[in-house]
């Protein structure tokens, strides 16, 4: 094995090595093991002095060497530059720093020559410029070498305030500026305590007007939004945690009467009604009963919420077969589906006490399929069935302004008018059982897409810096005014979501309407992308908040 060592001077075709001083790049990558090979093949004397420069271009190492000469010399190890190519040839060859020109290239081992044997020939035959600099950069590095003593202290200063210089580059961010037409670009580069830099922040571009400096602790105005924040009645959310609280639901006063029901003038039938399901519409609708003179039986799965209700003149049931059995027509308003199946096959559920002379009307926003498994069931035990799914939010069924779709048996649904009468303010049979469902889950797709839209919409003009309040007022002026835009704008601009209609049932009743879709083989590309929206506002947290919180999802 013999080390290559010497300073490197480039001529032309020449090249001329001296193995006794500081020697070029050799196109080795030296590691702590390679040296230890070296030393144990007795061509190192000593101890590695400096282990510094971590970067991807070189890894420099201070050793003392023992050559046959017996001559101490110092190496400079690098890897070749990035953008410099090995050449094809399979011959050996060395990657070579050069003097004077302070460049790299790659040169066959035979064309290495000893610098001072061949050192006059060479300065006689060249009188170039180029050449007689690099002649006094090899000279002048030869005459500070020194004694090995001397260079051993030079080495142990030169290795400790390298190490501290690149401690400080592992500890500090190093930002990298470039110039380009009045831009800057930004580059990071954050090291670890266990080794070299190795996370590179992404490039940000700014006016240099505007960000010319990265503060000292890190903190980097280029990071943050490039766009300013228009500060106004919706755009606190900004500010907001992760979640927005939802605002409790007031108490529901039973003693207070609409307006609307009392100018209803309505005759209460005879018969006993049970409601099964005291929740944000069958409080409303309870309520409006009790004040119309009905009786009524009244079951929820928190007795707590019936407690109310007694005192307002209602009767409890401990359970919803209870129920069944103390009331004529029992009315079912539950959250979902499945809800609505526990409740009839489910443990002391409805289907054990519904025999002939037994009504039930189910309210609750379900697909056909779910209905006509529950329609068979009641109608099998000798009992009568009718769906009546409604069309409104709690404000409307606090009011009685519900809109109702009804399908099923008919004489159910004559022997309910007054009930509907105290519900809402129309009432319509569909026919068999499923249209009422088919029709509720029609309006509820427009419903849900609208809202979408709508907080899009509100999404987009605060983007744009305009005001919301300011759209809402325009659009108040237009075709698309309505109860429900108007409402949901309001409860966007204030940023407050107090529940009507929860985003669950809302993003459900889009659910089962692509299902009924794909059943039919109808494309719905707008619901699904709607239902996309609400079902990730429901992921977040807001499936219990009013269905305007969308707009939270929309807007981030």
């Amino acid at each position: 094995m013999e080390l290559t060592s010497g300073l490197c001077l480039r001529d032309e075709s020449k090249i001329v090595t001296e193995g006794c001083h500081w020697v070029g790049v050799m196109g080795e990558h030296l590691s702590e093991i390679d040296f230890g090979l070296w030393k144990s093949e007795g061509y190192v004397q000593g101890n590695v002095l400096g282990l510094v420069g971590n970067t991807i271009d070189c890894r420099v190492l201070f050793i003392q060497v023992f050559e046959y000469t017996n001559i101490s010399t110092f190496f400079q190890v690098s890897n070749p530059p990035k953008d410099l190519k090995r050449p094809a040839s399979k011959k050996a060859s060395h990657c070579i720093y050069f003097f004077g020109s302070e460049n790299y290239g790659w040169i066959e081992e035979n064309n290495l020559k000893p610098y001072e044997q061949y050192k006059e020939a060479l300065i006689r035959a060249n009188k170039s410029g180029a050449f007689k600099d690099a002649v006094e950069a090899i000279e002048k590095c030869a005459q500070n070498k020194g004694d090995a003593t001397s260079m051993k202290d030079d080495s142990d200063a030169i290795f400790d305030r390298l190490v501290e210089s690149d401690n400080e580059k592992k500890t500090k961010p190093k930002a990298q500026k470039k110039e380009n037409s009045g831009k800057i670009i930004i580059k990071r580069e954050y090291g670890s305590p266990s080794g070299p830099a190795s996370k590179k922040a992404k490039k940000e571009k700014v006016s240099t007007k505007d960000h010319d400096e990265v503060t000292a602790n890190g903190d980097d105005p280029l990071l943050n939004s490039f766009s300013p924040l228009r500060k106004g009645p919706g755009s606190n959310l900004l500010d907001r945690p992760a979640n927005v609280t939802r605002p409790e639901t007031p108490p529901l006063d039973l003693e207070s009467v609409s307006q609307t029901l009392m100018e209803k003038n309505i005759s209460p039938s005879t018969l006993k009604f049970g409601f099964l399901g005291l929740g944000i519409m069958g409080s409303g609708i309870v309520k409006n009963l009790l004040n119309s003179g009905h009786r009524v039986v009244v079951w929820n799965r928190t007795p707590d919420k019936c407690r109310d209700f007694v005192k307002a003149g209602a009767e409890e049931g401990l359970t919803p077969s209870d129920v069944i059995q103390m009331a004529d027509i029992t009315f079912s308003c539950v959250s979902d589906p499945q809800a609505a199946k526990d409740m009839v096959f489910g443990n002391c559920g409805v289907l054990p006490e519904a025999g002939p002379n037994k009504g039930y009307v189910e309210m609750t926003g379900i697909d056909a399929e779910t209905s006509q498994d529950i329609a068979e069931a009641v109608t099998g035990k000798g009992g009568r069935y009718l769906e009546a799914q409604v069309q409104g939010s709690k404000t409307q069924a606090e009011e009685g302004t519900l809109v109702i779709l009804a399908a099923g048996d008919r004489s159910l649904f004559d022997d309910c008018q007054s009930c509907f009468e105290a519900m809402g303010k129309n009432s319509f049979y569909l026919g068999e059982v499923g249209n009422a469902s088919k029709m509720n889950l029609v309006l509820q797709l427009m419903a849900g897409v609208t809202m979408a839209g709508l907080a899009e919409g509100m999404a987009l003009a605060d983007r744009a810096g305009l005001q919301q309040k300011d759209v809402l007022e325009v659009m108040e002026l237009t075709s698309l005014a309505c109860p429900t835009i108007l409402e949901k704008g309001k409860a966007i601009i204030d940023a407050n979501f107090p529940t009507h209609l929860p985003l669950q049932h809302l993003q459900k009743d889009l659910k089962l309407s692509l299902s009924l879709g794909d059943q039919l083989e109808q494309p719905l590309p707008l619901t699904a992308s709607a239902n996309e929206v609400f079902k990730h506002a429901k992921r977040l947290g807001y499936g219990e908040h009013d269905a305007s919180a969308v707009y939270i999802r929309a807007r981030f």
